[in-house]
């Protein structure tokens, strides 16, 4: 079957991949002149199927208050006059309850685990490598409080058989010892031992090589102007090179998923949340983090990636705008400063920023629609890298005609129905 995906982030990279090992014919469109330049580039590196949970949950719009009137908050909402904004933010909103944050965050560990799995076959079946660590996350409390409201997502971890440990600061030492030099400022611990860290953009690029080996066509520097139809099904593909047909098509392109889809009567509830990262190069190993340690008080994660710590974070709604900020370069390099004053130098880090394709409930959108032979495959938020490969076995069983491995209630566009 010939089939096109639409974007070359991690997640297009990944449903294309499967679809050629599927047997499948595929070609990958993409405005950029190769994989994984827009959001997939510089994230924080997390594999963390462990810490997958909606932003949306009981109490977030007092603690949103207190974020934004914070320092080094780890929310900005700068207002605009853009009703996309405030309808995807009162449908978040509605999701703040406590039924509603169980379903969601157990739909979306139910993906990230299967994901999490995928890719260690994945890692065993090539020997693909991305400056990989397999050492869990460390998600760290700085209040009583934080360490003891992690009772229901530890509920969560237990019906699906998440591993994790409760940690005080001797316990989460014995994992992370660069923490001795700041372990009063921390109570305790979460830790999630099947979570997992890499490089997210060099997987994509290696990836993206072994998907060339299997057949897969990269067209890049391809703008994409619309998505076509004959009454209810997908007829191709419009571009600046042309019209470009298949026999199916998977909607891949991130937060810009939700403007080619309007067209044609779909309303995808994905609007961009704009996260930053810093990279920062290693001068002393031995006081930098082993693997990732989660900020749970500014929202951000510091990752330990080969020579480098990527520390990545804090929500900007400001619709598309990709200016850097230095205000959320403060206090990223704040965070990283506070846990490990002597891991890197800061000095000379790279600063970047992506904008995160965000559903209200934080659950990615999969499958089919009702235009026909088009496959959604969008919203996966900060978790794009988490579900990645989950996403391409899932996506090219969907398209050869098998039933998925996981459950796919809930997954789709029609829960919003």
């Amino acid at each position: 079957m010939k089939v096109l995906v639409l974007g070359s982030g991690v997640i297009g990279v990944s449903v294309a991949y499967q679809l050629a090992r599927a047997g499948h014919e595929v070609t990958v469109v993409d405005r950029q002149p190769a994989p994984a330049l827009e959001t997939s580039f510089a994230n924080a590196g997390e594999v963390s199927p462990g810490y997958s949970a909606p932003w949306a949950g009981p109490g977030v719009p007092v603690k949103a208050i207190k974020w934004m009137l914070m320092h080094h908050s780890p929310l900005v909402i700068k207002p605009m006059l853009d009703p996309a904004m405030w309808r995807w933010g009162l449908s978040m909103l509605r999701n703040c309850t406590e039924a509603r944050y169980r379903v969601n965050k157990a739909r979306m560990v139910r993906l990230a685990e299967y994901s999490r799995d995928c890719l260690v076959e994945l890692r065993r079946e090539t020997g693909i490598r991305y400056d990989e660590r397999t050492q869990g996350t460390l998600q760290l409390f700085r209040t009583q409080q934080q360490l003891e409201g992690v009772g229901k997502d530890v509920e969560i971890q237990r019906q699906y058989g998440v591993p994790f440990q409760v940690l005080d600061r001797d316990g989460y030492l014995q994992y992370e010892p660069a923490l001795a030099q700041v372990k009063e400022k921390f109570v305790g611990a979460l830790r999630l031992p099947g979570d997992e860290t890499g490089d997210c953009f060099l997987f994509t690029q290696r990836l993206a090589d072994m998907a060339r080996d299997l057949g897969v066509r990269f067209e890049f520097g391809v703008n994409i102007r619309h998505i076509e139809q004959s009454g209810d099904r997908f007829t191709g593909v419009q571009t600046d090179r042309g019209l470009m047909t298949a026999d199916r098509c998977v909607l891949a392109t991130g937060s810009y998923s939700t403007a080619l889809a309007a067209p044609l009567g779909l309303h995808l509830p994905v609007y961009p949340v704009k996260g930053f990262s810093i990279t920062v190069p290693i001068t002393d190993p031995a006081a930098a983090p082993e693997s990732t340690i989660m900020d749970e008080t500014h929202k951000v994660a510091v990752t330990r990636l080969g020579d480098r710590i990527r520390v990545g974070g804090t929500a900007q709604l400001s619709g598309f705008d990709l200016n850097l900020d230095a205000g959320r370069r403060k206090t990223l390099e704040f965070v990283v400063g506070d846990l490990f004053p002597r891991g890197g130098d800061v000095q000379r880090a790279e600063f970047w920023t992506g904008l995160r394709p965000m559903t209200p409930d934080g659950t990615p959108i999969l499958g089919t629609c009702r235009v026909k032979n088009l496959l959604l495959c969008t919203g996966h938020g900060t978790l794009g890298w988490t579900m990645a490969a989950g996403t391409g076995r899932v996506m090219a069983d969907l398209i050869s005609g098998k039933t998925p491995e996981i459950d796919m209630e809930g997954l789709g566009l029609d829960r919003y129905a």
